[in-house]
């Protein structure tokens, strides 16, 4: 199953970049399914023997089917991309609706995108260049590689249940990737989380 998240996840991001999906809806589409589908799936298949057809065996190409419905929840637009893309079997347009019920079943139809770590990230850049003159120098692109990176491993799925923090974390390697030595000594300022007194401090880095 570890090696069909890898599979699903690459399928998933590549997908977006031929879609020419915006950052929100790739993101919210890795959120859907790294962070929420696949674990609850890999959960139901030790507890309880799936009902659908799409989950009994979870294949590559079902899975693939899976990761482009999540892009379609949050797109509405993959039918011909799935033609193809999903090599080994061919779906129909009923198929991608019955996997998009499948899949918000296993969402239990929780399938907002506010908290994810991509919308933070973008929260907290815009703020880092509202006050400071170095934010303008960290590379978004390098930002989102980052991300694409961290939801390619599984054994870092963990820290998207941290969002903010994850976004911080991104922000941070960012910076020292992209921006240059000398201009890395310039000290970070604080940022707010969020509209309550919980704040971040970036580190100065020497």
């Amino acid at each position: 199953m570890s090696d069909l998240r890898l599979l699903a996840v690459e399928f998933l991001i590549e997908s977006a970049h031929r879609l020419e999906a915006t950052p929100i809806v790739k993101y919210t589409a890795l959120s859907l399914l790294a962070d929420r589908f696949y674990p609850s799936l890999s959960r139901s298949v030790g507890q309880r023997k799936m009902g659908n057809w799409l989950l009994q065996p979870m294949t590559q190409s079902n899975l693939q089917l899976f990761a482009l419905v999540s892009i379609w929840i949050s797109s509405k637009s993959l039918k011909t991309l799935g033609d193809k893309s999903i090599k080994e079997q061919h779906f129909t347009a009923r198929d991608f609706l019955e996997a998009e019920v499948v899949f918000l079943q296993v969402l239990n139809y929780e399938i907002g995108a506010g908290n994810i770590a991509f919308v933070f990230l973008e929260e907290l850049l815009a703020q880092f260049r509202g006050v400071a003159k170095n934010g303008e120098l960290i590379d978004f692109e390098a930002c989102m590689d980052i991300m694409d990176l961290l939801y390619e491993k599984e054994e870092t799925s963990v820290l998207y249940s941290s969002p903010r923090t994850l976004a911080a974390s991104t922000l941070v390697a960012s910076y020292v990737i992209t921006v240059p030595v000398p201009t890395q000594r310039w000290r970070f300022p604080v940022l707010p989380w969020e509209s309550s007194s919980t704040y971040l401090l970036m580190p100065k880095f020497c």
